[in-house]
């Protein structure tokens, strides 16, 4: 009777043995995939936030006036006026900082003007402190011709940097001169928005 109790306990522990071994390796598996996933979620946004940056273009603005360094800067897209500032050095004591909005946001071809505190009377453009757009700076300038202009001539259009001018003259090798103006908006990177700060600036 003994023994038989004795074979129970020793099929019991066994048993449970077993249960633990096996709860144990459903769980190692379950934290395999978690970590799976989790590498991969990660990696996924690695490089998401890799192909944001890739796709950002590069602008080019004149900064002159009460400025350490006067000249050409490049910028990424979406930059602001205080971005600019930083890429020169910094102002000259006597800048007039009043008249200059640093959270200004920045296009491909505009001229930043640092005032000094001489220049009470500082010409704002068009309600933006410090700035001068390239409608402004290019208004009696000739129309840019989008089916014969060079990458170069392209990219002194507000807004387009080297990627979208190159963009633009594969499509027309790709698909013939543009008809009309309205055609550039065919382009990819060119929308509704882009064209309407061009339209003023181009013709075919």
């Amino acid at each position: 009777m003994n023994n038989i109790n004795k074979n129970y306990i020793v099929i019991a522990v066994v048993a449970v043995i077993i249960c633990i071994v096996i709860l144990i390796y459903i769980f190692s598996l379950n934290q395999t995939d978690y970590n799976n996933y989790e590498d991969l979620e990660i990696t996924s946004t690695e490089e998401e936030n890799k192909e944001e940056t890739e796709e950002k273009e590069k602008i080019k603005v004149h900064i002159a006036g009460s400025v350490v360094s006067e000249g050409i800067v490049e910028l990424e897209e979406g930059a602001r006026v205080a971005d600019a500032i930083d890429k020169v050095g910094g102002t000259t004591p006597d800048a007039n900082m009043n008249q200059v909005n640093l959270a200004y946001k920045l296009e491909d071809g505009q001229k930043i003007y640092i005032p000094n505190q001489n220049e009470e009377e500082y010409k704002i453009t068009e309600g933006m402190e410090g700035i001068q757009t390239n409608e402004d700076i290019n208004k009696n300038n000739e129309l840019i011709n989008i089916n014969t202009a060079t990458q170069t001539e392209l990219e002194l259009l507000p807004g387009i940097g080297p990627s979208t001018a190159t963009k633009i003259i594969d499509y027309r090798e790709e698909n013939g001169e543009f008809e009309t103006i309205d055609d550039i908006k065919n382009v990819p990177g060119i929308g509704e928005a882009k064209y309407e700060t061009i339209k003023n600036s181009i013709t075919v």
